[in-house]
């Protein structure tokens, strides 16, 4: 029986035939060659009008014996259309041994789905580096607290107090880890502590923004009172009689807008880096100012007694807690770093964590060490206003201000992201509430802050802040209950909670039900559950559960931190925040 005309099968007999054709290059691949391309190559056949519906197309011979007039065996190639020429080179340069395996499929599959969706939702890729992430997270570690860092030790001992330093740093570190641990499973260039609550607790999600926000404006306002109160000391150690204007407080603050206000309105954390860079410079000069005198020994006259092993008792342990545990808080910005980053992988996330912590706990070892063994138990709890009166004072002073005036931009920044989505969440319907990934992906896309609401929004964080730092001299006591009550929350309860959640199966759950994605591209993860995120892969693996007990012990240790430190303000042993 003749065979087939127009079907290639791969036998000596039809490569004969078609030895030039570059589709019977391919073993073992057989390829159809439909009865009208074959007429079409020979002239006979005419092409039916894409108007045409199928069902009006020219009939075609049905048996194989009205194939016989066909001619099957030419010294020429047939000629394809383009689509199947296409195919055709495609297959005939890929040799058999370089198929691409399934694993290298999924992940190639994997990475174009992700990048369809981050321009299905308009994101933007991250262009920060590793230095200009970790510059602006720095800066919003080093506070404050890097000034009563001496006096903390004096209430705790040398030896406890390095200790104390060091344990605030892991412990603001592992929160740091834990956030970004959770920032895989948000949408892409979208995470924030709101999104991040609507995957774990929808209903409590406004409170945690309302609670960062509300820190974060604290600490603004702290700044613009601490340059207030510095600004006429700096003038009158430069000027000997200056006008009487200049050493009001209220000028200076009303001088620092012309600072603040551009800075803040900043949208991305990274046009930031140059005015963190000069801050950190601030920071660097009070350090070699502290080291300085300390090498010089030009303090020993006035230097108290040294403890290094014994401490002063729980009472002054309890007052130098605060200081030591909201020293390193910046976890409000911890997403926008993210965010921000170019190729936000965990390795680079965890560079930017490691630089920036290991960074300041040395710099806070540094002025602790040296500033406590320069005055002893006398040391104040500003090292810079032991120094004698001179040059190097006032720069001192000088570089404070510096330090907080581009500070400013760094608390403006959350503060304004938290208040958006509160004002969003409050303006949703209640039927709107947001129980599944589809939900929390369709607010995340279509609710980015407009222009008009980013500048509403920034005006009144600075208007309302310099009413509050004009009207009020002192904000200790008040900030030491929003430190207490709102560092806590961010950088230990809430990491230790949201991780928790989130690595629970029902978090899996919670992830994968209803989710565009996996519905619309299930014919490409087919085996999705051998790629799944990390967190939940370890969930049932050793780490995995050690990594749960850990966070939920991080969050345990924030509540006894914030407990403790409400007592001690209440009892009015100290007060103190970052």
């Amino acid at each position: 029986m003749p065979a087939t005309a127009g079907v290639a099968d791969g036998s000596p007999r039809d490569n004969r035939q078609t030895l030039n054709s570059p589709i019977h290059q391919q073993p073992k691949r057989r390829v159809l060659l439909l009865p009208w391309q074959l007429q079409r190559d020979s002239g006979s056949y005419t092409p039916p009008s894409p108007r045409l519906l199928p069902s009006t197309r020219p009939s075609m011979p049905s048996t194989a014996a009205s194939y016989q007039s066909i001619p099957t065996a030419r010294p020429t190639t047939p000629r394809l259309d383009g689509e199947a020429q296409f195919l055709s080179d495609a297959f005939a340069s890929v040799p058999p041994s370089r198929t691409p395996s399934r694993a290298s499929s999924f992940t190639s599959a994997t990475r174009l789905r992700t990048s369809a969706s981050r321009r299905k939702v308009g994101h933007k890729e991250g262009t920060a580096s590793i230095w200009s992430s970790f510059i602006n997270l720095a800066n919003t570690i080093l506070g404050a607290g890097i000034l009563a860092m001496p006096h903390a030790l004096s209430s705790t001992g040398l030896a406890l107090g390095c200790c104390a330093i060091v344990f605030a740093g892991c412990t603001s570190s592992l929160g740091l880890y834990l956030l970004s641990r959770c920032a895989t499973r948000l949408e892409p260039g979208h995470a924030s502590f709101f999104a991040l609550a609507k995957r774990t607790y929808p209903s409590a999600a406004p409170i945690f923004d309302t609670a960062i926000a509300i820190k974060c404006f604290g600490v603004a306002v702290s700044y613009m009172i601490i340059i207030g109160d510095l600004m006429p000391q700096v003038i009158a150690s430069i000027i000997f009689t200056p006008s009487p204007f200049l050493l009001e407080r209220g000028f200076w603050i009303s001088a620092s807008l012309l600072v603040i206000i551009p800075v803040s309105f900043l949208r991305r954390l990274d046009s930031l880096k140059y005015t963190s860079i000069i801050a950190l410079f601030a920071v660097a000069y009070l350090v070699l100012t502290v080291v300085y005198h300390y090498i010089r020994g030009d303090t020993l006259e006035q230097r108290g007694p040294i403890k290094y092993w014994e401490w002063s008792g729980p009472r002054a342990l309890l007052s130098a807690l605060p200081v030591f545990v909201f020293a390193n808080t910046c976890h409000q910005n911890i997403f926008s770093i993210i965010n921000e980053l170019a190729l936000p992988t965990q390795r680079r996330v965890n560079t930017t964590i490691a630089l920036s912590i290991g960074t300041s706990t040395s710099l806070y070892l540094l002025v602790g060490i040296t500033g406590y063994l320069s005055y002893g138990d006398n040391v104040a709890g500003n090292i810079i206003s032991m120094y004698s009166g001179g040059l190097g004072l006032t720069l001192g002073r000088l570089a404070i201000v510096m330090l907080f005036l581009f500070s400013y931009a760094l608390q403006a920044h959350p503060c304004r992201a938290s208040l958006d989505k509160v004002i969003t969440s409050l303006r949703s319907p209640p039927s709107s509430v947001m129980e599944s990934p589809r939900s929390v992906r369709s607010m995340t896309v279509t609710t980015q802050m407009s222009d008009a609401r980013f500048s509403g929004l920034t005006a009144g964080i600075v208007i309302c802040s310099y009413v509050v730092a004009m009207l009020v001299t002192s904000l200790e006591r008040v900030l030491a209950y929003v430190g207490a009550t709102g560092s806590t929350t961010i950088s230990f309860i809430l990491p230790g909670l949201f991780y928790w959640a989130i690595s629970r199966k029902s978090g899996h759950a919670l992830v994968k039900q209803d989710d565009p994605q996996s519905s619309s591209d299930s014919d490409l993860d087919s085996g999705e559950d051998e790629d799944e995120d990390d967190v939940v892969k370890k969930r049932k693996t050793k780490k995995g559960v050690w990594m749960r007990r850990i966070a939920l012990s991080l969050a345990s240790y924030g509540v006894v931190v914030m407990g403790v430190c409400l007592c001690t303000l209440w009892a009015g042993v100290g007060s103190g925040s970052h």
